[in-house]
């Protein structure tokens, strides 16, 4: 199994993708197809004493800034670390792709270089978020469709259904809409119409509209949203973690008895802050195109990125895009 790295993506490249790609190698025996400036890929390891077993080097002479337009990367940017190793994906030099880059450039590339599964309407993005089940939920899509249409929607929930079944062991996985009220009528058209599309879907487990408040609650194993309302969840979502572990850490260095409380708690607080981390979930996966592409976070370290990878070679060991694709194409014979 060989995972195609964009070295030069994300806030702390080259080290920390390097040092994850090392680790993946030493935990999971996959091979990495590191993608960069190979004189300054081979130096930081060398300052950094990364072990290069597994991890093999193809030159890219620049690098995809985050400002960029990311539609950029398809033509015109062909020469950065991002487009090189969209390319070396498409033709068939690994098995999976893994990026912390530009989220729209990912998003742009996955569609028109990797290219999308026939009969794709849209690709989602789709993120795996911390909740009351100890394996979280997928949200999809959590920020590359602002305007959808219901019959996309129905699709992401048969893309984020194949991943949680597949990938996560969630079967058969409970698919919930992002509404603003449990009952079928609640919000606007294209929630209403999604709904009555969602209920006749014989590919997912519908149980129906799940509100704000109970987002983080185990009432479903996939939840749809469309990306504009999605990603406002998951950045909330994030928020709120980040929120809590603050006051609690606050809480408990108020008085000798808070810190001798905290000492008592310390396993089951970092149980608690391990449960909220983003770096034990993985990334966002571009779902709908015709390999694993994967979105680490822009601020990954070489945990996330080891995690990130593991996702990657997960996706493509049980043929997500494949499985989604006889989905999709049994979806519209139906309509």
């Amino acid at each position: 199994m060989k995972i195609i790295l964009d070295v030069f993506g994300g806030d702390h490249a080259p080290l920390e993708p390097l040092k994850g790609a090392a680790m993946a190698v030493k935990e999971m025996g996959v091979e990495i197809l590191a993608v960069g400036d190979i004189a300054k890929m081979e130096e930081c390891c060398k300052e950094n004493n990364i072990d290069l077993t597994g991890i093999t080097f193809k030159q890219a002479d620049d690098i995809f800034d985050i400002h960029e337009d990311p539609m950029s990367i398809v033509k015109k940017r062909t020469n950065t670390s991002l487009h090189v190793a969209f390319k070396a994906l498409a033709d068939g030099e690994g098995d999976a792709m893994v990026s912390g880059g530009s989220s729209g450039a990912v998003l742009m590339g996955s569609t028109f270089i990797v290219k999308r599964l026939k009969g794709c309407k849209r690709p989602a993005l789709g993120a795996v978020v911390p909740g009351q089940h100890p394996d979280g939920f997928m949200l999809i899509d959590s920020g590359a469709n602002n305007e959808v249409r219901p019959e996309m929607l129905d699709q992401f929930a048969v893309m984020g259904s194949v991943y949680m079944e597949k990938v996560m062991g969630r079967t058969p996985a409970r698919v919930g809409l992002l509404n603003n009220g449990a009952e079928e009528t609640k919000g606007p058209e294209v929630q209403r119409a999604a709904h009555a599309l969602m209920a006749k879907n014989p590919h997912i487990n519908f149980v129906g509209n799940i509100e704000g408040r109970d987002v983080l609650i185990d009432h479903c194993d996939v939840l749809v949203a469309d990306g504009f309302s999605g990603n406002i969840a998951l950045k909330s979502v994030e928020g709120c973690a980040g929120f809590m572990y603050g006051m609690m850490k606050t809480m408990f260095k108020t008085s000798l008895k808070t810190k001798i409380a905290a000492l008592l708690l310390k396993d089951q607080l970092g149980a608690f802050k391990s449960k909220m981390d983003y770096r034990f979930y993985g990334g966002g996966v571009v779902m709908g195109v015709t390999k694993p592409v994967i979105k680490a976070h822009g601020a990954s370290d070489a945990l996330a990125f080891k995690n990130v990878i593991r996702q990657a070679k997960l996706c493509a060991e049980f043929d997500v895009p494949g499985i989604v694709a006889e989905k999709l194409a049994s979806l519209e014979e139906k309509e």
